[in-house]
This record gives C-alpha cells, structure tokens and sequence, in this order.
C-alpha cells in the first residue's frame, strides 16, 4: 500500500490492479448528466494509458466520442472493494500517436470482448479510442474482510 494512506493505491497497485484490461464504466462529459457506458477496456502499464473499442455511428447514443471530457472507473469487490479512477480526454489511436507507437500499445493491452449491442456485433461500427488519464487514483477499504 501507498505509504501516504492506507486507503490511496500507489502506482504500482493500480497498474497491478488494472492488469492488462478488464472491465468498468465510461462516463463522458455532457451538458447536464454525463453519459454513461459500461465498457471493456484495455490498459498498457508500460504507457500507463487505456485504450477502448467503442461502438460509434448514427444509432450511438454517446455521440462523438473524441475530445470529450470523460472518467473512467473500474472497480471490484472480491476481497474488499478496490476502484480506480481515471480522468482525461479520449483520442481516436490513429491521432494519439505516431501509428508504430499505437501499435505497440495496442499490443500490450487485452480488451475482453463485451457483446452487449442490440444489432449482430458484425453489424457494430466500433473506433479504437486512447486515454492518456490527466489525473489516476486508486483506493481500496482500509480493512477488509478475513
């Protein structure tokens, strides 16, 4: 644990905890309620970056998805609850980087196929976006269940 406070996960936790990608939610800035979206991701501790496949096109009901403010949140629950928080803005990967650079982050990351769509997933436009987190925290119960 952080040396800080038993409760805020030092970098080395939350890279541990976030693994090379899981799930969690995606909240994207509007101009009352975000919009809010459980997603699959994956994450290049290497990088310390997320990357998402995200369904996009006419239908979506996130709009436009790049240059957004978002936070994104992965929690669990298991042996005590652990969560973290990441806040910043999605860019598509084809601008994130020069594309090797994306590449190679694309291959660090496992992004867990979610099908969670009312249309055939082959019928699913999808864009790969990159968080590059402004700010990531983690925090887990101070005492958990033995």
């Amino acid at each position: 644990m952080s040396e800080d406070s038993p409760v805020e996960m030092g970098p080395d936790e939350v890279d541990e905890f976030l693994g090379s990608g899981g799930t969690g939610v995606l909240s994207l800035s509007e101009d009352d309620a975000p919009h809010s979206v459980p997603v699959s991701y994956g994450y290049d501790g290497a990088e310390r970056v997320f990357y998402f496949r995200l369904a996009v096109g006419p239908d979506s009901e996130k709009g436009e998805v790049t240059d957004r403010p978002v936070t994104f949140v992965s929690y669990r629950d298991e042996d005590g609850w652990e969560s973290v928080v990441a806040r910043g803005r999605l860019t598509a990967v084809e601008e994130a980087d020069a594309p090797s650079e994306a590449l190679a982050g694309l291959g660090r990351v496992d992004i867990p196929l979610v099908d969670a769509f009312d249309n055939p997933i082959q019928d699913v436009d999808f864009a790969f976006v990159r968080l590059n987190p402004d700010d990531l925290s983690g925090r887990r119960e101070m005492y958990r269940p033995e």
